[in-house]
């Protein structure tokens, strides 16, 4: 006599679907690099998700943390199919990000590249000499104090930072053409800092595909072999952020923290 079993019946929440990731924003402080570093590594662990869409949408920002998201993007794209976005602009940092993606799809109108790098440090020296005020400071270590936005820099410091630029531009530039199979000099060669429309980003290779975010699910469902579920994610912000936004504390930090960011030297994709 056979035996019969009933087959396994699949409940809604276990099956496959397509993650839909915007990254929205300037990059370092619309989009911080710890919580979305957490949300990619989530996505890349859930045995759910079989494809990931990231909905693109920004100018750049910081370089380490475009770094930082560019390399998480990079290890999901090497397990799950992974495709970029972009609708309105996706520039320097925010490029970057696209580039880690297996496939970039963009509408003709939207802006791709900017691929370059700004090194930008404050100088309030004639604003303290009008108010009157001076900042006396004791260091060791000839250039200590090179990033002190209290005085100008002197032309060996200016050197040392055009050395640096230098450098992250190189690796900006190799980092995309590795990411997009191109020639470094191709790379090189339209990485003057401007900015392109998808159209022209399709012709020199920074672009896939022109389309609307329905040819990215489809192209995604296809790669994933999985049906048009979708699943929108979004990084979870920290609980005292949470607990604060309820009143006004959250807006009033947010505002210092971008007084305190341009205070200090960074260097950015942007």
């Amino acid at each position: 006599m056979t035996q019969m079993f009933p087959a396994k019946v699949q409940l809604p929440w276990h099956s496959p679907r397509i993650a839909v990731l915007e990254i929205h924003g300037g990059i370092g402080l619309q989009v911080r690099g710890p919580e979305m570093v957490r949300t990619i590594k989530a996505l890349m662990d859930d045995a759910r998700i079989r494809a990931v869409v990231l909905d693109i949408d920004s100018p750049g920002g910081s370089a380490p943390v475009s770094d930082a998201i560019f390399r998480a993007v990079r290890k999901l794209s090497a397990r799950k199919p992974t495709v970029a976005f972009v609708m309105s602009g996706a520039l320097s940092g925010g490029y970057l990000i696209a580039s880690a993606a297996q496939k970039i799809v963009a509408l003709p109108t939207a802006m791709v590249g900017s691929i370059g790098v700004i090194f930008m440090r404050p100088v309030v020296q004639e604003l303290m000499d009008r108010v009157g005020v001076k900042m006396v400071m004791t260091y060791e270590g000839k250039l200590k104090g090179m990033f002190q936005p209290w005085r100008e820099p002197t032309p060996e410091e200016q050197a040392k930072v055009q050395a640096m630029t230098e450098e992250y531009y190189d690796w900006f530039v190799g980092a995309v053409a590795k990411a997009r199979d191109l020639p470094v000099e191709t790379v090189r060669r339209y990485a003057t800092g401007e900015s392109f429309s998808a159209a022209q980003g399709k012709e020199i290779g920074l672009v896939d595909e022109l389309g609307d975010f329905d040819t990215a699910l489809d192209m995604a469902s296809e790669m994933g072999k999985t049906p048009r579920r979708l699943q929108y994610v979004r990084p979870r912000r920290p609980l005292l952020e949470r607990i604060m936004a309820r009143g006004g504390a959250s807006f009033a930090r947010a505002i210092m923290a971008g007084v305190e960011e341009r205070l200090y030297p960074h260097i950015d994709l942007r």
